[in-house]
């Protein structure tokens, strides 16, 4: 077992129990609690809390000091998903390789479950008592822009007007750094906070981070060509069918393989010069460049 296995084995665990526990606590109705519950327990490789424990250990620091910036993080990323396998989104039966939320719920407490998670998540950081006043505030505010209109609704919504649209390169850049890669900037950029970076370091963690989130859509991208039913939890093909453009739509399947490699190695070499313990970041960037294809 490597470096990244043990550490997986040892913090996922912990932010499962965490967020179902916090789920569990929630005076509301049970059946609220329970659709919550049912898409948190889905599963999935929690690359973004891995992300923020893995940017905190950078700095020699305990990574449990972000266990509850973690487990919010996640709940909004999970909310995301919920809403995106909605009838007038994406439409998706399937989620993990499970029913997804609104087609064991209804789509009216899939709704609500998803507005729980992410109202909740704000919160469980304002209540952490392992994180100063100014600190939380600043992790609080970075959320919100990460997932608001400025970033991952901002990049949903490009998403869903490029529908259709055989799109330019800038233009699916835009909608996968603010859809997908402006949530896994700020598992990085937290735990860089958290970890006590200075001002250089943040500046080179989120360059780190902004080469990662493109290298992550890609990839998603050409498992949706190249993957299995299986390994995605969900149908293959779903963008194609959908009328998405891809990476590999717009720069061929090879090109996107290049354009991967390009954005790992990027990532990496932001990395090496923070000159800090960085190899389970490394890692992770590493899993996320060779997933399955």
């Amino acid at each position: 077992m490597n470096q990244l296995d043990r550490f997986i084995n040892t913090y996922k665990p912990i932010l499962d129990q965490t967020m179902i526990t916090a789920v569990n606590e929630l005076k509301a109705p049970s059946i609220l609690k329970e659709s919550m519950r049912y898409s948190l327990e889905a599963g999935g490789k929690r690359i973004r809390p891995l992300l923020l424990f893995a940017a905190i250990a950078a700095f020699e620091k305990k990574p449990e000091l972000g266990l509850t910036a973690a487990a919010s993080l996640e709940m909004i990323h999970t909310y995301s998903l919920v809403h995106d396998d909605l009838p007038s989104m994406d439409d998706d039966d399937l989620r993990r390789g499970k029913p997804t939320n609104h087609k064991v719920f209804g789509e009216a407490i899939a709704i609500l479950a998803g507005d729980g998670l992410l109202t909740y998540s704000f919160q469980l950081i304002a209540e952490d008592k392992n994180l100063n006043p100014d600190l939380k505030i600043k992790l609080i505010s970075l959320l919100a822009a990460c997932a608001g209109p400025e970033g991952m609704v901002g990049g949903q919504t490009a998403d869903i007007q490029g529908e259709n649209q055989h799109l330019a390169l800038e233009d699916l850049e835009y909608i996968h750094l603010h859809k997908t890669g402006k949530l896994l900037s700020y598992a990085v950029m937290a735990g860089a906070m958290i970890g006590g970076a200075t001002p250089k370091q943040l500046a080179l963690f989120e360059t780190f981070s902004k080469h990662l989130g493109l290298a992550f859509q890609i990839s998603d991208d050409i498992l949706d060509v190249e993957g299995t039913e299986q390994r995605l939890g969900k149908p293959v093909g779903s963008d194609t069918g959908n009328i998405k453009s891809t990476y590999p739509s717009v720069l061929t399947l090879q090109g996107a393989k290049q354009q991967l490699e390009m954005h790992i190695e990027a990532a990496k070499q932001a990395l090496i010069e923070t000159n800090l313990q960085t190899s389970l970041l490394e890692e992770i960037t590493t899993m996320i460049g060779a997933r399955d294809h």
